[in-house]
Order: C-alpha cells, then sequence, then structure tokens
C-alpha cells in the first residue's frame, strides 16, 4: 500500500441560507445493515493542473447537479487520508493508497430544486438532505471521521 500514491481531491462543506450543509448519501457504499447509507459531503479528483477553487465548482456540478454556490473559506491544510485495508485496489481505481484533499466552505446560492443527483449517467449519490454541521463526523465512514471532526470545529464560525 505504501508503493501507491495518495489522489489529489477536492471538498466542498456546502452552507444553505439557515446554517445546514449538505451531506449525500452514496449510492455504492451500504452500511452495516447493508441499506445504503454511507453520508459524506461532495468531493472529487482533481484533474493534471487544475486549481483547487475551479475543481470544487465543477465537482459539486458533477456531482450534486449544481454550482450555485459561492466559495467562503478554504482550510489552510491539505488532508489525507488512508482507504481500508479492504478497498485497496478496488476503490479510486485501484490505483491510490487514499486521498490528499483540499476542503472549501462554500455557500448554496440556488434553491433545493437546482440539487439534482440524477444529472449523471452514473450517480454517485441516491439521497441528499440539509444537517447541521456538528453532526458531520457522526455521519462519517471510520476512515473520513478525523478530517470531519476538524471541518466542523475549523467550519464551525461560518
Amino acid at each position: 500500500m505504501s508503493d501507491l500514491p495518495y489522489r489529489p481531491n477536492v471538498g466542498a462543506v456546502l452552507f444553505n441560507d439557515s446554517g445546514l450543509i449538505l451531506v449525500a448519501r452514496r449510492a455504492d457504499m451500504p452500511n452495516a445493515e447493508g441499506a445504503p447509507g454511507s453520508w459524506q459531503l461532495p468531493q472529487g479528483g482533481m484533474d493534471k493542473g487544475e486549481d483547487p477553487r475551479q475543481a470544487v465548482l465543477r465537482e459539486l456540478a458533477e456531482e450534486i447537479g449544481t454550482d450555485h454556490a459561492e466559495i467562503i473559506a478554504e482550510h489552510p491544510d491539505w488532508f489525507t487520508y488512508d482507504l481500508p485495508a479492504e478497498l485497496i485496489g478496488k476503490a479510486l481505481g485501484g490505483k491510490y493508497r487514499g486521498q490528499r484533499q483540499k476542503w472549501f466552505a462554500l455557500r448554496f446560492t440556488g434553491v433545493d430544486s437546482d440539487i439534482r443527483l440524477d444529472l449523471n449517467p452514473h450517480p454517485e449519490f441516491d439521497a441528499w438532505r440539509w444537517v447541521p454541521l456538528a453532526e458531520l463526523p457522526s455521519l462519517a465512514v471510520p476512515f473520513k471521521r478525523a478530517i470531519y471532526e476538524v471541518l466542523a470545529r475549523d467550519f464551525a464560525g461560518l
């Protein structure tokens, strides 16, 4: 595993006018009971040479069907996480040990109907909802939880 690189990635903490954040349920990761249930923030890989600020807006459009958002904060750090051993060679095209991520806080400038999970022919998510930022870590899969704890703490003032 240590021979594999980290995939460059961006992530979005998308706030609505009520101060809630968007989480989406992965269509391909069932929970422990086998039902859909792995909730996460929108995130995705960066193209070679792509600016992270442009990448996060592109990823929002690809994953949740809208780029009606404006960046309000950028976390100063890059975060890394390793995939669990059982996902090495399977997740992320089998080419990465995990991801190296730049996170942004964004203000949603659209309306709920602008969020369209059905625009992608192979949607990553099958549901979404608005939740309090403090709830984020409890929704995360274990290997992402530490990053979500930092984001919940550091973006709490927004």
